[in-house]
């Protein structure tokens, strides 16, 4: 029978949750600065939390985040990139549908049809690098092109502007879609065949866990770098 590791539960949603109300109001006006009083009291409490948690989780039987899987090399380089990986897939959801509206004047279901050649990649990915790895039972190769891929992709994005053809942003985004296609689960299933048995389940999550909240947090500083940059032009 399982048994609920629940003061671990606690102190890593706690945890989170205030690194999140940390980079999500951080710089904004109205609330706080990055280095302030009140960033050092929320991002220390989150600090002392998540401290905690790891003293909860090499003491518990069960853990919800057993530290054992995170600190293989396979676990620790999957949940590493797992983060990029929510960072770029998050960050494009959210700012590719504002530069269709805000940049090129796109009404809202126009916008959200301009970012079907990036929702097209990433199907093409996950269904075909899933097809060749159980066909062929190897899926090292298929991170490393989708590594290259989503750093390629999301490189040539960052040169679009107001005037760039939507031929070639279709390209783009299409580019590094395909990139999350191949990375995204293909990272659990990298973790999936290094762990043990009973720890897959723990592992899968931690992966898709880590990469939920690097994106949140992702999208946060990126918004408030991208709303201080704006503030600046205008």
């Amino acid at each position: 029978p399982a048994r609920i590791d629940w003061a671990g539960a606690v102190l890593l949603s706690t945890g989170i949750s205030l690194l999140l109300i940390w980079v999500s109001f951080a710089g904004k006006g109205g609330y706080y600065d990055w280095i302030s009083p009140e960033s050092a009291l929320v991002a220390g409490g989150a600090a002392v939390l998540l401290a905690l948690l790891v003293w909860v989780e090499a003491k518990v039987s069960q853990p919800i985040i057993p530290l054992k899987i995170i600190t293989e090399r396979t676990t620790a380089l999957a949940i590493v990139a797992s983060v990029a990986v929510g960072v770029a897939m998050f960050a494009s959801s959210t700012y590719l549908g504002q530069y269709y509206q805000v940049a090129r004047g796109a009404p809202p279901t126009e916008a959200g049809l301009l970012t079907l050649p990036m929702v097209a990649g990433n199907l093409a990915g996950s269904v075909v690098s899933g097809q060749l790895i159980s066909r062929h039972g190897k899926w090292k190769r298929f991170l490393v092109a989708g590594s290259v891929l989503l750093i390629g992709g999301l490189g040539m994005a960052g040169t679009i502007d107001h005037e760039t053809d939507l031929v070639l942003v279709g390209t783009y985004t299409f580019v590094f879609g395909l990139g999350l296609g191949l990375l995204m689960q293909n990272l659990i299933l990298a973790v999936q065949n290094t762990v043990s048995a009973g720890n897959i389940g723990a592992a899968s999550a931690s992966v898709a866990f880590f990469r939920t909240v690097g994106g949140a947090a992702g999208v946060s500083v990126l918004g408030a770098m991208m709303g201080t940059h704006v503030t600046d032009l205008v």
